[in-house]
């Protein structure tokens, strides 16, 4: 297990990347139960809250794009993405969840 909640944090990341549709469902779910609105520090703004209804919306009709796909899109594989993702972000890079 990881020593930092930063590294805890990657490490889930990495993993959750290692599932499959099923799999990931499951992992979503359990997180929703064990996070309640009050310890939920990251509240939603009403433009996040419609463009998630707006991806609900759209995998109700369609096939979700798989993420190779999407790096494919910008060039990138796999292998790119999972080195990326062990690069260090520059001390001034806005982060969501800091």
């Amino acid at each position: 297990m990881a020593a930092n909640p930063r590294d805890a944090k990657q490490h889930a990341y990495n993993l959750l990347g290692q599932l499959g549709h099923a799999q990931l469902a499951a992992v979503v779910h359990l997180l929703e139960t064990m996070v309640s609105p009050e310890e939920d520090g990251d509240t939603l703004t009403d433009a996040e809250r419609k463009a998630i209804a707006e991806a609900d919306e759209w995998l109700g009709h369609n096939q979700p794009i798989p993420h190779e796909e999407v790096l494919a899109e910008f060039g990138l594989t796999m292998a790119d993405w999972e080195e990326m993702g062990q690069e260090a972000l520059a001390e001034d890079t806005p982060r969501r969840d800091a």
